[in-house]
């Protein structure tokens, strides 16, 4: 590695420790669900290509959308089999346990593949299961061969059973002989238990008594009073039992050494899987801190856009304020016009500076890392190839370095990385060269430096700061730098790629507030401080003379003019947002309020329609229940003008108030088969006959007829009834319009074979029974019987008016005598 390089390296090094990118690692790893993914985490790779980073992101994003759904991604089951994989490969052979972490391990990673396959919209994880081969065959197996417990199972192979029953049958032989000794020599037993020494079983035998139960000794106690026997009735069956167990060891090995040479054949696929595996933890841990700290996907703008950054804070303050009761975290505002290439931070100490920078290095790191941005969306800020800083006091002992000298040095390291070739952007078209590249096009990087300059006399400090910063508006993407230099202030009136940002001090409370402000330049409050903090008034007054009432403090009132219109600013843009949120909330009632209205008005519209609906149904069932009644003769013509009042009044009370007609139109002339409006009962008829002499015309709605007079009809327009100019006086008393007629056998009289004389007898009866019009039957014959009835009707006190039936009742052979 040359020296220009690992001076790169070890500047992006000291960048992160700088930015305390290893502590937010840290807090990113406790999110993670495996050990391997939380190993990973604490150690995030920076990409160098943005379209690593997008990836990232992307993962991000997918992870962050399937951790919602039900179950989420699970990693149960997944441990790191990296070690056990390694000796599987070397021609070890693995232990139980390890064996069983492989098996549930590519169980985990199959249910994974399997929850990601079925989801949608996920192509980026999609793609990066789609290379998991996850061996069910040799999960089985190792599940055949291994229980719960890592021990290999009986059923690992028939050798392996035969010899373990041995094993337990010789045991048994073993502890039965045992027993029967503890039952016979009680006496010289120490302890009435059967125990282990090595992997003999022995007696706890009474010392003084060590003949009464003869055998050999494999340890006594402490104490010396108690020796541990295995009697000689025993010691055949525990060499036939330790010969039973190296048998057994030596099938166990068998299987397990089967099994770990199975797991080695595939070790290259199961390593991918376990990197895949590790890849998706890393994301589900990456969304999960996100979605902890409430923060949005980031968007890489190009070199023409504009940085937007609004509402962004600090991670790490934001982990301190949430697991640590520390303060509440300020956000700030960062929006960077795509010219600029400064950014001067002014402000007093303690204000906030240092704070931002940090905040905006991190940011950056945070978005190509493949994390979102704790700001408010839209989150867009420029992929940067290199992030490097120079925060801190740099002072060292060991290495005879001053706090100047060590900014000098790490500033060279800066500038070093960034005057790389292959860090620069390339110029378009083939003829440029790579000096001609290097000249033009500034480093994709990243420059934070704080208090630049300082630490040595104030004139030259400012001035090497402004050297410095106007070089590096030329040779890097962005740089932001805090400073106390007013000179350093100045550099925007004059290079329209610097800007000036200041951190506000509050001047009642002396202490800073944390918030960004972006064009105006910080002001000293030095005198102001110290003033109030009861320093003597002739050293203030002193101080001040000493100063003078030059460039620096017409600068100073400058600046303090400049503050107090922002503060005016804020106020008017705080009332027209107050406004603006009003409006919208009334805007808001408003419109609810109509939805409610709407909707109300539906729900009575509907109900209405329904109970319309249900008088209608009902009126006619009515009806139809009176009409079979007249038909059966079982009513009378009282019942049915009843009913037909009945219908009358529905209709009335459930017809819509009609609108305000306009000024009726005369002229309108009712014809047979013309549909026709009856006002006064809220129907629509059609007409049955044209209008007689005496202006009476017939009409039928629905079942029901009637004669109504020319002035009580109008037509569908509005249109009223032209009546005759010479209306025909009228021999009857007027009355009522008639009810519609319904003829029944009640309110029927056939009078034909009867003299004019008896006619008229049981007219008499009829007329003075009746209860509405009656239908008399005359026939036609000589029209003598016709003739008498008419003339007999004709002066008759309780008759109307009388007419031919209609040619369904007989025609002019039957008379209707209406009431």
């Amino acid at each position: 590695m040359s020296i220009g390089r690992l001076s790169t390296v070890l500047i992006q090094q000291e960048t992160l420790d700088l930015l305390e990118w290893p502590r937010l690692c840290q807090q990113v790893s406790t999110f993670a669900a495996t050990k391997l993914g939380a190993i990973a985490a604490q150690q995030l790779v920076i990409p160098t290509h943005q379209g690593d980073s997008e990836r990232l992101l992307a993962q991000t994003q997918e992870a962050y959308r399937l951790d919602e759904l039900p179950p989420g991604l699970k990693f149960t089951g997944i441990h790191d089999i990296g070690d056990a994989l390694d000796r599987a490969g070397c021609q070890g052979i693995l232990q139980g346990d390890e064996l069983l972490a492989i098996a549930t391990t590519l169980n985990g990673a199959r249910q994974l593949r399997r929850f990601i396959d079925s989801q949608e919209e996920v192509p980026v994880l999609s793609q990066l299961v789609s290379e998991l081969r996850t061996y069910p065959e040799l999960e089985q197996t190792i599940h055949h061969c291994i229980d719960e417990r890592g021990r290999v199972a009986d059923r690992a192979s028939e050798k392996l059973t035969g010899i373990r029953e041995k094993l337990n049958h010789c045991r048994d032989q073993i502890y039965q002989k045992l027993q029967r000794i503890l039952q016979r020599q009680g006496q010289a037993i120490q302890q009435p238990v059967i125990t282990q020494r090595g992997d003999r079983f022995v007696l706890a035998v009474k010392a003084p008594q060590k003949d009464a139960i003869p055998g050999i000794v494999h340890d006594s106690s402490t104490s010396g009073a108690t020796l541990y026997v295995e009697p000689h009735s025993v010691v055949d069956l525990g060499n036939r039992l330790r010969q039973l167990q190296r048998q057994e060891q030596a099938e166990d090995d068998a299987v397990r050494r089967r099994l770990s040479h199975q797991v080695a054949a595939v070790q290259p696929d199961l390593e991918q899987l376990l990197a895949i595996v590790t890849s998706l933890d890393l994301a589900t841990a990456r969304a999960r801190y996100s979605r902890w700290l409430a923060a949005n996907l980031p968007r890489f703008t190009a070199t023409n856009e504009q940085t937007t950054l609004r509402q962004l804070r600090h991670p790490l303050l934001v982990w301190q304020q949430q697991h640590e009761e520390g303060p509440e975290v300020v956000p700030i505002d960062v929006i960077i016009r795509p010219q600029l290439r400064v950014i001067a931070i002014t402000g007093p100490n303690t204000g906030g500076k240092t704070v931002t920078l940090k905040t905006l290095g991190l940011a950056a790191l945070m978005a190509k890392a493949g994390l979102f941005l704790p700001a408010r969306e839209p989150v867009e800020l420029p992929w940067f190839s290199h992030i490097l800083a120079d925060i801190g006091d740099e002072q060292s002992i060991e290495q005879s370095l001053s706090t100047f000298s060590g900014h000098i040095k790490r500033i060279s390291r800066i500038l070093a990385a960034i005057q790389e070739p292959g860090d620069r952007a390339k110029l378009d078209g083939e003829a440029a060269s790579e000096e001609e590249a290097t000249a033009a096009a500034p480093a994709n990087a990243l420059v934070l430096l704080d208090e630049v300059g300082a630490g040595t006399d104030p004139s030259e400090g400012s001035a090497l700061a402004t050297a410095l910063l106007q070089s590096l508006a030329d040779q890097a993407q962005l740089t932001v730098a805090t400073t106390h230099y007013g000179e350093l202030k100045a550099l925007k009136y004059q290079d329209d790629r610097f800007e000036n940002a200041s951190v506000e001090f509050d001047e009642v409370s002396l202490s800073p507030t944390y918030r960004l402000l972006w064009g105006i330049p910080g002001r000293s409050n030095a005198l102001t401080i110290a003033r109030r903090l009861g320093l003597a008034t002739q050293v203030i007054e002193q101080a001040e003379a000493t100063l003078g009432t030059g460039s620096h403090q017409d600068v100073n009132q400058i600046i303090a003019g400049l503050e107090a219109q922002r503060q005016r600013q804020e106020d008017k843009a705080a009332e027209a947002a107050q406004l603006v949120a009003q409006a919208e909330r009334l805007h808001q009632e408003v419109t609810d309020k109509a939805r409610f209205l709407r909707q109300r008005e539906q729900s009575l519209q509907q109900q209405q329609t329904q109970a319309i609906q249900a008088a209608v149904t009902q009126a006619r069932a009515e009806i139809a229940k009176v009409i079979r009644r007249l038909q059966q003769g079982q009513a009378t013509a009282q019942e049915a003008q009843q009913a037909t009042d009945a219908v009358n009044k529905i209709a009335q009370q459930h017809q819509p108030a009609p609108a305000a007609p306009a000024k009726a139109k005369p002229g309108f002339r009712p014809q047979e088969g013309d549909r026709v409006r009856l006002p006064s009962l809220g129907q629509t008829a059609e007409v049955l006959s044209p209008a007689d002499e005496d202006g009476k015309l017939t009409v039928r709605f629905g079942l029901m007829k009637t004669t109504v007079s020319l002035a009580d009809v109008e037509s569908l327009q509005g249109e009223k009834v032209e009546m005759p100019s010479k209306p025909k006086p009228q021999t009857t008393v007027p009355a009522a319009p008639a009810a519609p007629a319904v003829r029944t056998s009640r309110n029927t009289f056939d009078l034909r074979g009867l003299r004019v004389s008896e006619a008229e007898a049981v007219l008499d009866d009829a007329l003075a029974r009746a209860q509405g019009p009656i239908w008399i039957i005359h026939g036609h014959g000589t029209g003598k019987l016709r003739a008498g009835v008419q003339e007999y009707l004709k002066h008759h006190p309780q008759v109307q008016r009388f007419e031919a039936a209609e040619q369904a009742d007989g025609g002019t052979g039957v008379t209707v005598a209406h009431l």
